[in-house]
């Protein structure tokens, strides 16, 4: 069983982010980042307790852009958290032209907590009650846990895997449906995520 009591935090963090990404766009147009942090999503990783409501208005602040990705920092509930995000280049629905909102990934560690490169999904709509998504990373596919817009890798063994792969790849493409039966179909540039994570290892070491 997979908790995420993280969630609501990185989800104010993300609206935050999204806010910070806006500018930071319009100076490197080639760029896609946007909202913050990564939820606990593994059972073996220790689960904080929800901060305080004043936690969640912390700002993330951009410390590094590299094409498609960007790297922020932020300190909920006086815990730095440092992560990579970006938005999808290509996104699809079927049918077509559904309503969602944005849809982002990003790759955060959280040091107080001892996790570091988890690779979360917001995917922008509620997911199918008890559904799996799919990130697909070259020729390997990776299965997603869901739980509301949120999607986390299913086997926390093959996270590392995971992130390896992502490195040294050119796209990932997410999968998912939601909870109205809309299939969507994600597909995000990893041009510049190597950079983006050197970037926030070295601020959360």
């Amino acid at each position: 069983m997979h908790l995420h009591r993280a969630l609501p935090v990185c989800l104010s963090l993300l609206a935050a982010a999204l806010a910070a990404a806006v500018h930071a766009q319009e100076a490197q147009p080639a760029a896609h980042p946007a909202k913050p942090t990564a939820p606990a999503a593994h059972p073996a990783k220790p689960k904080p307790a929800p901060p305080p409501a004043a936690a969640t208005t912390a700002k993330p602040k951009l410390i590094g852009q590299y094409n498609d990705w960007g790297a922020y920092t932020a300190s909920p509930g006086g815990k730095k958290i440092c992560f990579a995000i970006s938005r999808p280049t290509s996104a699809e629905t079927k049918p077509p032209n559904r309503p969602r909102n944005q849809p982002y990934l990003f790759i955060t560690t959280r040091p107080a907590d001892k996790v570091t490169n988890e690779v979360s999904i917001a995917v922008g709509y509620p997911f199918r009650a008890s559904s799996q998504a799919t990130a697909e990373v070259g020729s390997t596919t990776f299965a997603l846990y869901t739980q509301g817009d949120g999607a986390w890798i299913k086997n926390m063994t093959q996270e590392v895997q995971m992130v390896d792969a992502m490195r040294s790849g050119d796209t990932v493409v997410v999968k998912g449906e939601s909870a109205r039966g809309t299939a969507t179909t994600d597909t995000y540039s990893l041009k510049g995520l190597t950079e983006a994570l050197g970037r926030i290892t070295q601020e959360c070491k």
